[in-house]
């Protein structure tokens, strides 16, 4: 039998190459994921203890707060210690060669100016050791055109850039420090000034040669005091090797889902392989029973003949796994995202994939291979090689029916339950409904669609929707493949485009003028809206600010622009807000017992109620309601320390935008940690994260829908081998060429379309359950459909189809009509 297996197996070979396929992709997928994610966990390991190749000792603040410069040179005075240094991290900007800010994320660090803690790796010059020096990161530095030398202006919240004399260049990228824009390194002094940081976030020890560093331990500890934490060498490398490799797990546990998915979609692939290929065996396998195989004997091959494909297969998905992770890399680059180490193939790797690919195969054979079993011998004698279809039993059309309404209203009773559960639980049981109803659901979709094709194209359309409902378990297990990889796809878009939407009508309701300042990661600098608020050419200039105290949040407000958030004045005059007079939301007024003309303390000063006014904006720290508008000038009096990210901007009266932005951009140049944009732009930035996740989302999922559409050409291709002797009788009785062509190509566009339809339909489901879920939390969420983007992913479903038609409808002529009328 085993002989037998594998003659069987190689005469077949090409009848289950595109079972295959799905396994190589299946494969691929697992094997380029954890290809990648090992790499990164061994530049991890590399990367984790850059920076402290000569520390020694750290002193940590237990708390929040930092630990002072004075605390420095106590530890430095220690005996043993032979330096110490402080260090920060912390955002920056720089001013580039042509007068602009150098666009990117900006990390900002305080380098130690002695010898015994430097751990820089210095590509040109020197590191800095005196203040007014600084470095950069190389490619920067030749990017902008700036020369050892040059005096590079820097800035950050404490104030407007400051030129620094450019000291050296250094190569950061692979570290922790490589953020995926600039770096610069400053003395510690300088850094302190120009964040308007009051100590450091920790302090590096270097030890003595031949020092006992567990009694220096001692000393530090004694000297820092109960607020510090004194850490050792081993400690300090043990923890960034922690935090690095959590990060590195938790982009694996990510991508582990869309494998998962991948992995799936291939299973169902392959079941529906193995049932279409063993029901086409039925006379041979009678036959065998006939000359004395026994039932375990025709299992027992099945398995054999699905382990040599799945490891065949498997061993395929490993070496285009990795070209697979080559290509993540490269997405990942694409996308900004700075990726570390090289791709690093393992034994476990490759031992995982094969055994992976191997047991999904054998698994997925399993039920076809014992339903294959069960053929009688006297079988050999009748024509049952031609089965009639069997349709789903009434069991599992029942149960199919009952989950899958019970999913629909999971779905729809998500929002006024509160659940988020209840959106992922609707969702996998609307999967699993439409998988067990599939053989009822899929073949009357499928004539639904198929009517206007019979309309038209009249005996061809009637011969293709009764080919492709003919199997109604087969069709329903091709198109659900679909529904999963296409449902998430849909999925993700409808919610993206909507959280855009909600993202952008926010923006609306909260920005009301023609420009927006924004801090680059960071707080605006003190002194940015003072001298914005003094050129003539601009009207309004307001910076958003709040603080909460006493569990009520205290918000800034221009008089101007305070209608806009409000979506009622219950009585008063909002307008009034201004020196000595407030707004009080009407929550806070209620429990207060406040009204118009009331008198409420704030910060230790009296002020006067000029409305009480209600807010649908969603509440943050505080109580719901829980608000009072201050004017600008009070907030400023009563909160000077506190700083916003955000500055509006209108122009002053008679003058035109093209203005008031040249003079916003001239107090801007001192300003690198700033940027100025329209509101279309700010809508933009603030997207940008939801459209970079969607395209990484969809690439990941693509290789689901690909292996969903191999099912199709699989599904078609074996079906044509079914039906051999049928289409050589219908060619004899005058169909031509183009005609059959016709025929399969529509027949696998009412398969994929049915499946694209069902996935579309699955996902717009699942995120309007989300979104109104979200909108009832306290969002302003509404479900946007995407219509331009699912009408593309029907085209692209469709065109596949058509592709997927050309080799089945190629082996269906190939044969000459009278050979194939003799086919048994």
């Amino acid at each position: 039998m085993i002989r037998l297996t594998l003659r069987s197996l190689r005469a077949e070979a090409l009848r289950m190459l595109l079972s295959a396929l799905a396994v190589v992709l299946g494969v691929a997928f697992v094997a380029g994921t954890m290809i990648f994610v090992d790499g990164m966990r061994a530049g991890a390991y590399e990367r984790a203890g850059t920076f402290d190749r000569h520390t020694d000792l750290g002193v940590y603040s237990a708390g929040r707060e930092v630990l002072p410069p004075a605390l420095v040179d106590r530890v430095r005075a220690v005996d043993g210690v032979a330096a110490a240094a402080g260090e920060l991290t912390n955002t920056a900007g720089i001013v580039g060669a042509h007068g602009r800010p150098v666009l990117g994320f900006t990390m900002l660090v305080a380098i130690p100016t002695e010898d015994a803690l430097r751990s820089y790796d210095v590509v040109a010059g020197r590191l800095p050791d005196r203040a007014g020096e600084v470095v950069l990161d190389a490619p920067t530095a030749a990017e902008q055109g700036f020369g050892l030398g040059a005096a590079v202006r820097i800035g950050a919240t404490g104030g407007a850039a400051r030129p620094y004399t450019l000291v050296g260049t250094v190569d950061v990228a692979g570290t922790a420090r490589d953020v995926g824009g600039p770096f610069v390194g400053l003395v510690g002094p300088d850094a302190l000034a120009l964040t308007g940081e009051r100590g450091y976030g920790r302090i590096m020890v270097a030890a003595r040669p031949g020092a006992d560093v567990a009694a220096l331990t001692e000393k530090v500890r004694a000297v820092s005091g109960a607020e510090a934490t004194v850490k050792s060498r081993q400690q300090i490398l043990d923890e960034a090797v922690e935090d690095a490799v959590r990060n590195v797990e938790q982009f694996r546990m990510l991508l582990l889902i869309f494998v998962g998915v991948a992995i799936v979609v291939a299973g169902f692939v392959i079941a529906n392989t193995f049932a279409i290929v063993l029901a086409q065996r039925t006379r041979r396998t009678a036959l065998l029973r006939l000359i004395g195989a026994t039932r375990g004997q025709v299992f027992r091959s099945t398995v054999l003949e699905s382990a040599v494909l799945g490891l065949v297969a498997s061993a395929l998905g490993v070496l285009l796994g990795v070209a697979l992770a080559a290509g993540l890399r490269l997405l990942l680059s694409q996308l900004d995202v700075p990726v570390t180490g090289v791709l690093t193939v393992t034994g476990s790797t490759v031992l995982t994939g094969l055994l992976l690919g191997t047991g999904l195969t054998v698994c997925a054979a399993l039920l076809p291979a014992w339903r294959g079993t069960r053929i009688a011998p006297v079988a050999a004698l009748t024509d049952a090689a031609v089965q009639p279809s069997r349709g789903a039993g009434r069991v599992r059309l029942s149960i199919g029916a009952l989950v899958l309404v019970v999913g629909v209203a999971a779905l729809a009773g998500a929002a006024s339950a509160g659940q988020l559960l209840l959106v992922a639980v609707g969702g996998v049981l609307t999967f699993f409904g439409i998988v067990l109803f599939g053989p009822v659901l899929v073949p009357a979709l499928a004539r639904v669609f198929g009517w206007p094709v019979r309309r038209v194209l009249g005996t061809i359309g009637e011969l293709a929707v009764s080919n492709t409902v003919r199997n109604p378990r087969r069709v329903a297990a091709t198109a659900t493949a679909l529904v999963i990889g296409i449902g998430l796809v849909s999925a993700f878009m409808v919610g993206a485009r909507s959280t855009k939407d909600g993202i952008e009508r926010s923006v609306d309701a909260q920005i009301g003028t023609d420009f927006v300042v924004s801090g680059i990661g960071q707080d605006l600098p003190a002194a940015l809206v003072g001298e914005l608020a003094s050129r003539p050419e601009l009207g309004v200039v307001h910076e958003q600010r709040s603080t909460v105290v006493d569990d009520v949040e205290i918000r800034a407000a221009h008089p101007a622009l305070v209608g806009r958030t409000l979506s009622g004045v219950l009585t008063g005059d909002a307008e009034r807000v201004g020196p000595g007079q407030v707004l009080v939301h009407r929550e806070l007024a209620r429990a207060r017992g406040w009204q118009v003309g009331s008198p409420v303390t704030v910060g230790g000063r009296s002020f006067r109620v000029a409305a009480v006014v209600t807010d649908d904006s969603p509440g943050g720290e505080v109580p719901a309601g829980h608000v009072i508008d201050l004017s600008d000038q009070d907030f400023a009096a009563l909160f000077p320390a506190q700083r916003g990210y955000l500055a509006e901007i209108d122009p002053a009266a008679g003058v035109s935008p093209e203005r008031a932005r040249d003079a916003i951009t001239v107090v801007l140049g001192r300003y690198p940690t700033v940027n100025l944009m329209d509101q279309g732009a700010y809508k933009k930035m603030l997207t940008g994260t939801v459209d970079m996740l969607l395209a990484f989302v969809t690439a990941l999922l693509g290789l689901a829908v690909v292996i969903a559409l191999v099912g199709v050409a699989n599904t078609l291709s074996l079906s044509v081998v079914e039906r051999t002797r049928e289409n050589a009788v219908l060619r004899a009785v005058g169909l031509t060429r183009g005609r059959m062509r016709a025929v399969l190509a529509v027949e696998a566009v009412l398969m994929a379309l049915v499946g694209a339809v069902l996935g579309v339909g699955l996902g717009t489901g699942v995120s309007a359950s989300a979104m109104a879920l979200l909108d009832r939390l306290g969002g302003d969420f509404h479900v946007v459909l995407p219509l331009g983007q699912l009408g593309l992913i029907l085209g692209v479903a469709v065109l596949a189809a058509l592709l997927a038609s050309v080799l089945p409808a190629r082996r269906a002529l190939s044969r000459p009509v009278v050979e194939a009328l003799a086919d048994q």
